[in-house]
């Protein structure tokens, strides 16, 4: 089985947050935890979060909604 990696820094996940199968190490965790919303560092992270997590929530609501039965 492939090992999960980071979202964000791509190293391998030993410890972290899982959000919809997808990891964020701890590290990158507490940076963004501490992160000004002024800086480029802030941008970075929040879209490595868009393009990574936002499109699984989206296509397993989307999946929900299909197999809605009346």
């Amino acid at each position: 089985m492939k090992k999960q990696r980071c979202i964000i820094c791509g190293k391998p996940l030993s410890s972290g947050i899982m959000i919809n199968r997808k990891g964020i190490c701890s590290c990158c965790e507490k940076r963004i935890i501490n992160i000004k919303m002024d800086t480029d560092f802030y941008e970075f992270y929040r879209e490595c979060i868009k393009k990574n997590i936002v499109p699984t929530i989206i296509k397993e609501e989307e999946f929900r909604c299909q197999s809605y039965q009346f």
